[in-house]
């Protein structure tokens, strides 16, 4: 799962970016990443949690936080 933050308030920005249960929130734009950013799943989203000892790693919440500071429109939005 995804989602998008938009404001002016960065500390605002960060705190719902913690909050939001998403593997990726984008904050002033979206869809912006690198393809071997880390993501971890959230609820049902997860693929491959099998109950081994290898897949411990799996049940990790890694989040990426990807701030636009920039005052000019990005992206496709």
């Amino acid at each position: 799962l995804g989602a998008g933050v938009w404001s002016r308030d960065a500390n605002k920005c960060y705190r719902f970016g913690r909050a939001i249960e998403a593997g990726r929130v984008w904050t002033n734009c979206y869809h912006a990443y690198p393809a071997h950013a880390a993501f971890g799943g959230y609820k049902a989203s997860g693929i491959g949690r099998e109950n081994h000892l290898m897949m411990l790693g799996h049940y990790q919440k890694t989040k990426n936080l990807l701030v636009s500071y920039s005052p000019n429109k990005l992206g496709f939005f």
